[in-house]
């Protein structure tokens, strides 16, 4: 037997590798981090970054930029004295780099709870071949097994990117928890979604083993392949597509995730490690204002500790108006807004990038 089957849960094509689950059901928020294109730089477009992927160190492994710090930073804010930090990674790759991930991750100071990996050998067949990239009901199961590993009232903050269908799954998800959805539309969605059967039937399962209750509290959407953020509203306000870390940790700070002292360590990070310039954290602040999301009292509250970082020009001054945004009963709320934070009923059949 394989050394990773040893160490590992396997249910179809989901390998599940636990690290430190004693504080789990202790935990008040749970994060889940989509590992490539979201957090580390992989290519698994080409068999050349595959294989590069496949045989490059640990060391050698590229993080997205600022991914590290912001994830540190959330672990700072939230981890408790003798507890872990409830953080989970989820990835297409296969099990056997399992090792090669956990290295990287403990060299980035990282230690996650848990791990879900993709065991594409068995699709290694050819009729099977088109489900290498298929990750729909790879994710979605892998997701709902997570949930029946948490208290009742969790609530979670997930990553992900627009190369595959993040925002769908982490979607559909929320419909499955929440029971938006009836049984025959999940097949209905999950069958047009190019799901196998075998998989169906197996998210049904895990939906009858899990509460009646919505635990996605926000999720993030990286612009890896730089679509356009509008493409997003129909998943509602609740989904936010971002264009880098620092965008993520302005809203994190909004939501009361981190602190303002993380903001100016990605920051730095960012213009230090990262060849970023002011103009472009300028920029990434007024994107989030031109789109309604970042409010005029977070940008009052940070404005002094962003100059005194020269994170941005000492003479700096928004040349949109911010709106008045609240935080109230799980939702951003801005001024005239109009969308919903979460949607009744969601397009998931039709991309219309």
């Amino acid at each position: 037997m394989a050394d990773w089957k040893k160490r590992s849960q396997v249910n179809l094509d989901v390998v599940y590798f636990s690290y430190n689950e004693e504080h789990l059901k202790e935990a008040k928020t749970v994060f889940l981090w989509d590992l490539d294109k979201t957090y580390l730089d992989t290519k698994f477009e080409t068999f050349k970054g595959l294989m590069r992927t496949i045989f490059e160190k640990a060391f050698e492994k590229k993080n997205i930029p600022g991914t590290s710090e912001l994830v540190s930073s959330i672990k700072k804010f939230h981890t408790q004295p003798g507890k872990q930090f409830p953080l989970f990674f989820i990835t297409a790759s296969p099990p056997q780099l399992e090792k090669k991930i956990l290295e990287k991750l403990i060299l980035d100071k990282i230690e996650p709870v848990g791990l879900f990996c993709k065991d594409n050998m068995q699709n290694l067949h050819p009729q099977k071949l088109w489900m290498l990239k298929k990750q729909v009901g790879f994710k979605l199961q892998a997701l709902l097994q997570l949930r029946t590993m948490l208290p009742e009232d969790i609530k979670q903050v997930m990553w992900g990117d627009d190369s595959e269908a993040d925002a769908i799954i982490y979607s559909l998800y929320s419909d499955i928890c929440a029971r938006r959805l009836t049984r025959l539309e999940i097949t209905k969605h999950l069958t047009e979604l190019e799901v196998v059967d075998m998989q169906i039937k197996k998210i049904l399962e895990l939906q009858n083993k899990i509460p009646e209750q919505d635990p996605l509290l926000r999720f993030f959407i990286n612009l890896e392949e730089d679509t356009d953020a509008e493409y997003y509203i129909k998943f509602g306000r609740r989904c936010l597509p971002t264009y880098n870390s620092f965008q993520s940790a302005l809203d994190l700070y909004q939501l009361g995730l981190i602190g303002a002292e993380h903001i100016m360590d990605i920051g730095n990070s960012l213009l230090k490690n990262y060849e970023f310039t002011t103009d472009q954290i300028e920029k990434s602040i007024e994107d989030l204002m031109r789109r309604k999301i970042l409010g005029i009292q977070i940008i009052e509250e940070l404005l002094e500790g962003l100059k005194k970082n020269k994170l941005i020009h000492a003479e700096y001054k928004p040349d949109i108006e911010p709106t008045e945004v609240t935080w109230e009963n799980e939702e951003l709320n801005y001024e005239g807004a109009s969308d919903p934070w979460i949607p009744e009923t969601i397009d998931y059949l039709h991309d219309y990038r």
